[in-house]
């Protein structure tokens, strides 16, 4: 199993650059970043110096969207990097939440996503793709290598995932929801004629590390952490104003939470203390997080490990960074090599 960092691109940039490589030497092979222009600085830009300044480690969002910016941009952007540094980038892509809602945007539609998936990477390895009714081309792109991977959580978009992507990015580590969407992503492959075992699997969600399995140092974790579950809760309310509080499309373990959310702040978007979160119980911060001693962790990350995640990526955003980091190349990483 691989190991992810996820952090948000707060200044000072040099703090993300300095996270990242303190999480190369602990192991972390994938430094992930959130993206969305108005709530945090531009991460591309901080990508160039993370890369210059890792050996090992791969670089994308977590996730960008094909409305921030245009289609041949995001893939001349990508494939600079890699020429610059040896393709060591990953586009993680999604419909757009924060980036697009904070601009007073509707998310994109799955099928300006799905056309999206398919032209940022042809551009970006250097062929020919339709952009706007145009053909287009990057005539300086040699060798380009490009993975896209797609986040998703509701039916149509876990098909089109599995249609399309070369990665599924799952945000949130439920056992059985993790379980439930990667099948639905590789019977998707399976009837789109291409090979599911071929599709990367990540499960992202925060980690936090404590020293011990006392009820005081859980239920701080907890509060650490509680941020995530407001943010699962934009999509999933997405997912229940389409298809209804129960759905055979969508299991009620995933929306049965979201009946009490009252409007959401993205000026606390992904930060601990969120008061738009405080619907959010305890049951589903342990269900979509990762808490407690080193060796609740283990037994976690072997649990989705057995269900076919590729990778783990931590989302870093709460007051023991270091101490996670540290904990996870320590004790953690080592038992997945």
């Amino acid at each position: 199993m691989d190991f992810g960092l996820v952090l948000q691109t707060d200044p000072p940039a040099s703090q993300v650059v300095s996270l990242m490589k303190r999480g190369e030497r602990n192991g972390f092979r994938y430094g992930w970043t959130f993206d969305s222009a108005v709530l945090w600085q531009e991460p591309f830009v901080i990508y160039s110096q993370i890369l210059a300044n890792t050996q090992r480690m791969h670089v994308g969002p977590m996730v960008t969207n094909p409305g921030t910016r245009t289609w041949e941009v995001t893939a001349s952007t990508f494939a600079t990097l890699n020429d610059m540094y040896g393709n060591r980038t990953v586009c993680g892509i999604g419909r757009g939440d924060s980036a697009m809602r904070v601009a007073g945007r509707a998310p994109n539609t799955l099928a300006r996503l799905g056309e999206a998936v398919d032209v940022i990477r042809d551009l970006a390895e250097g062929r020919e793709a339709e952009v706007d009714g145009k053909p287009l081309r990057i005539p300086w792109i040699r060798d380009g290598k490009l993975p896209v991977w797609m986040a998703a959580y509701g039916p149509k978009a876990l098909a089109l995932a599995g249609q399309k992507a070369d990665g599924f990015i799952l945000q949130l580590a439920d056992l059985y929801l993790t379980e439930w969407m990667i099948k639905a992503v590789r019977q998707a492959a399976v009837e789109a004629g291409r090979d599911p075992a071929a599709i990367t699997i990540c499960v992202a969600a925060p980690a936090y590390v404590t020293a011990d399995d006392s009820a005081q140092a859980l239920a701080h974790a907890r509060d650490q952490c509680r941020w995530f579950g407001g943010m699962v809760g934009n999509h999933v309310a997405d997912l229940v104003s389409r298809y209804g509080e129960h759905s055979s499309m969508v299991p009620d373990e995933l929306t049965e939470y979201v009946k009490s959310r009252q409007g959401y702040d993205y000026s606390h978007h992904g930060r601990t203390g969120n008061p738009s979160a405080d619907f959010v119980p305890d049951e589903i911060v342990d269900r979509f997080c990762l808490l407690g001693p080193a060796e609740a962790h283990i037994e976690k990350l072997r649990a989705l490990r057995d269900l076919g995640v590729d990778q783990f990526a931590v989302y870093a955003m709460h007051d023991a960074r270091e101490v996670t980091i540290d904990a996870y190349g320590s004790d953690i990483i080592p038992m997945f090599v």
